[in-house]
């Protein structure tokens, strides 16, 4: 089996407030969803239940047992709008244009670590579409656990500075609890 990413199968989920994430992101239903860095897949699964049977939540990790066992779960409880895709945040296997909301939920920090985060970056500036949503949950600046260490955690202005070159217009910050808040950008017209 492959080698573990680094977080995998540790979920965010557990910490922060779910009603808060969702309330914020306010996902209509029948859209095409990305959790890139989908890890267990909870937040996946959350949204292919918001986004109903019309939409689509494609969810890409590098980890392919993480995959598998969402793949799995996907069939045996019927859910036809859940696609887990194994495939590094840097090659995202989708077209371009073709996805209303990105997710990285506490995947940023790890990407930043793994020197991979401008190659997964110009990947979500592809596949989302103009005016798409980019949405990001970070650990607060402070110190753990749970969560990394502080001097690897980013910031709201350290998360904008990274995402603004490929062309997204911050929208809003949300506290999601005492451990994590939620970011959120608009990918601007006109940009590639």
């Amino acid at each position: 089996s492959t080698p573990k990413p680094p977080g995998a199968g540790k979920s965010s989920y557990d910490l922060i407030d779910p009603v808060a994430l969702w309330a914020a992101l306010n996902l209509p239903q029948g859209i095409t969803f990305l959790d890139l860095g989908c890890g267990q897949g909870n937040y996946s699964l959350a949204a292919a239940d918001l986004i109903g049977p019309r939409g689509l939540v494609y969810a890409v990790d590098l980890w392919e047992e993480g995959i598998a066992a969402l793949k799995a779960r996907a069939a045996r409880e019927g859910r036809t709008n859940l696609e887990p895709l194994a495939a590094g945040a840097d090659q995202v296997p989708l077209a371009s244009g073709s996805v209303d909301v990105v997710l990285m939920a506490t995947v940023l920090h790890d990407l930043v670590e793994a020197g991979t985060v401008t190659g997964a970056l110009a990947e979500v500036a592809r596949v989302i579409k103009a005016k798409g949503q980019l949405a990001i949950v970070e650990f607060h600046k402070i110190d753990g656990p749970p969560g990394p260490p502080r001097h690897i955690r980013l910031d709201p202005a350290e998360v904008e500075a990274l995402v603004a070159p490929y062309g997204f217009v911050r929208q809003g910050i949300v506290n999601l609890g005492a451990y994590n808040y939620l970011i959120t950008f608009v990918k601007k017209d006109g940009t590639p």
